[in-house]
């Protein structure tokens, strides 16, 4: 239950009235007329309303006090988040030469009366190709069959599912990436082959692929009723799309894939019997969010004295986003002839850790203000500077920021058809779907209810998940972290931290999960301020148990074995390995036992391997100073420790 504000004066209108009329008789005997038509009763109500609004605001000190300490405490107004959706851009006529849409251009709303319009801006570039086929295979209870030769040679015929079993596909290999491009394809089949299906639900998907696997394209159109009869199939790829080696041939894939028929429906009587297929380019599809662009701005000079505070002149600023959204110092002494060079500064989230040549600010996005670091004077009368300050006189600069966001984002599909930026043989633009996520900056309001929660929500350190919480709060340099409590009352509780490493899994190494003292540092650092006092923490390293895995797989004829043993070993060494492995990919979970059957399902995953035959785990030493030896089918971890990966080998048979 929160605490009532109290009212300091409780008095209204009526209430002020009655005491000024009371004290008549005694101030000014001689006044005997209190009705409402006396000038003077006129007057008294007129005071008195004055005196009621002045009660009123009055009244409001306590919530502008507790406004004002929630600041204190670090309680911020959220800024509004941007609503995203992909845009769609089509093409007047096939590329003759790529076309590069870049970041950040810009589509709007059609400007209605009286309404503002409605702007999105692109994330990345789009590279919006021309598709050059360059192979055509096909696959049948997971034999390759190299068609390229035989493409558009005349009467020749390609059974697009040949065996009509559940993943038959077609594969068409491309020259370049066809990332985020609308593609047309045309497709001409014989006569009453393909039939069978309801060509309303075709028994089939069209995927690409990704670099780790296969991702549905979305089908826009398709009048080929699912290879029923000659027609075009529009495609629109999402995500990455990478190069594949299948057999020997490496390319760009997309495929057609065969479904399960009691997922899709009726299926073909007969296989589809394709004449020629030909690719077209029609133009492609990025991510984008609501937000507008603002230019260079000077935001004035620097007065030299610490604590300063500037706004941008637009709000809410979206996150910033690398060098081209930041806070640059034109110095103020330049030498005669020379212009100099402007000097760039860094954000910081708050000045706890700025020291006084540390060049730092921070950047509210809710309301725009720029603050540099205050000075303070301790206890001891040391002072102590938060942040540099910049030299008086000297201009202050921001490169650029994006503004926006909000409700007023989250419009519906096909309503940003406005380019607003010029794109070389672009016709028309559109998003396919509505855009979602965006919600306004936060209110006063409900930044005070939300003050309470936040200050009894978890950040003190108590518990053994507040630990490991603040923990990877605590330093980026922090991958993972557990909390063991004490063996004994007195002993200090273990926090078992993984330090974050850039190292590949295959040549990660014992050295590569050290703690460096630093670390270790800044996450005492950070805890002694949130624990308790009468807790005591030691910072260690969790043990790690080597695993090596000796295992024979059989691979696809058309793969080469070299390519998938490599591709085995990579997955093992990513799959036990305490930063990147485990079920979700996110270290190797503590307290999780590594059994023969995980072997087994990351083995069946590899690309190109048919089955896996045969497993063995063992037992390694990571220093080397011990043989190998054999585990059961289950490797069972104590509480402090993790699996790592010790020079695993795959044989590949075919």
């Amino acid at each position: 239950m929160s605490l009532p504000a109290p009212n300091l004066d409780d008095r209204r209108f009526q209430d002020i009235v009655d005491e000024a009329k009371r004290r008549i008789a005694r101030h000014c005997p001689e006044w005997t007329d209190h009705n409402v038509s006396d000038p003077g009763v006129a007057l008294i109500e007129l005071f008195a309303w004055m005196t009621e609004m002045i009660l009123y605001r009055l009244n409001q000190v306590p919530d502008r006090l507790y406004v004002k300490f929630l600041e204190l405490v670090g309680i911020e107004l959220a800024s509004a988040s941007p609503a995203r959706t992909d845009i769609l851009f089509t093409l007047a006529a096939p590329p003759e030469q790529s076309i590069r849409v870049p970041g950040g251009t810009q589509v709007g709303t059609e400007r209605g009366h009286g309404e503002d319009q409605i702007v999105f801006m692109t994330d990345t570039d789009l590279m919006l190709v021309r598709p050059k086929l360059t192979a055509l295979l096909t696959r049948t209870d997971g034999r390759f069959e190299n068609k390229t030769d035989e493409l558009g040679l005349e009467g020749t015929q390609i059974p697009v599912f040949p065996s009509l079993h559940v993943d038959d596909a077609m594969y068409l290999g491309f020259e370049e990436s066809l990332e985020g491009n609308l593609i047309r394809v045309d497709i001409e089949v014989s006569g009453a082959a393909g039939r069978g299906i309801d060509p309303r639900d075709p028994p089939r998907v069209w995927q690409s692929w990704n670099g780790r696997d296969w991702s549905n394209a979305r089908v826009l159109t398709d009048t080929s009723d699912g290879f029923n009869t000659s027609g075009e199939v529009t495609l629109l790829l999402k995500g990455r799309h990478e190069n594949l080696a299948i057999g020997p041939v490496r390319a760009h894939w997309v495929r057609a894939k065969l479904v399960d028929p009691a997922v899709a429906g009726r299926t073909y009587d007969t296989p589809p019997l394709l004449d020629s297929v030909n690719v077209v380019g029609l133009g492609g599809a990025v991510a984008a969010h609501h937000a507008e662009p603002a230019p260079r701005e000077l935001l004035g000079t620097s007065t030299g004295e610490p604590g300063q505070v500037h706004v941008v002149r637009r709000a809410p600023v979206l996150p910033r986003r690398g060098a081209r959204e930041r806070v640059e110092i034109l110095p103020a002494r330049r030498e005669p002839g020379v212009d100099p060079d402007p000097v760039p500064w860094n954000e910081v989230a708050d000045f706890t850790d700025a020291t006084e040549a540390d060049r730092v600010y921070t950047w509210n996005g809710a309301t725009g203000e720029i603050r540099f670091g205050p000075r303070v004077i301790g206890r001891d009368g040391r002072i102590r500077q938060y942040g540099a300050v910049p030299e008086e006189d000297a201009q202050i600069w921001v490169t650029g920021y994006r503004y926006g966001g909000g409700r007023r984002g989250n419009v519906g599909a096909g309503k940003l058809t406005v380019p607003l930026s010029a794109i070389q043989s672009v016709d028309s633009v559109r998003n396919l779907e509505p855009a979602t996520g965006g919600v306004d900056a936060e209110s006063v309001e409900n930044a005070k209810v939300r003050g309470p929660l936040y200050l009894r929500g978890g950040h003190r350190a108590v518990t053994g998940k507040d630990f490991e919480r603040l923990t990877r709060a605590a330093a980026p340099g922090v991958a993972r972290a557990r909390c063991l409590p004490p063996l004994k009352a007195g002993d200090p509780v273990r926090l078992l931290v993984v330090p974050r490493s850039d190292v590949a899994p295959e040549t990660m190494k014992l050295k590569d999960l050290a703690l460096k003292q630093d670390l270790v540092n800044q996450i005492k650092g950070y805890l002694d301020g949130r624990r308790l006092l009468t807790t005591q923490v030691r910072i260690d390293t969790p043990s790690y148990q080597g695993i090596t895995v000796v295992a024979e797989v059989h691979a696809a004829p058309t793969v080469r074995p070299e390519k998938v043993r490599e591709d085995a070993e990579r997955a093992l060494y990513a799959f036990v390995n305490p930063i990147t492995g485990g079920p979700d990919g996110n270290g190797w979970p503590f307290d999780t036992d590594l059994s023969i059957g995980d072997i087994f399902s990351v083995l069946r995953g590899v690309a190109g391997v048919s089955r896996a035959e045969t497993v063995h785990m063992f037992l390694a030493d990571l220093r080397g100073q011990q043989q190998p030896e054999q585990a059961g089918q289950r490797v069972q971890l104590a509480k402090e420790e993790l699996f790592m990966s010790v020079s695993h080998r795959v044989v590949v048979r075919q």
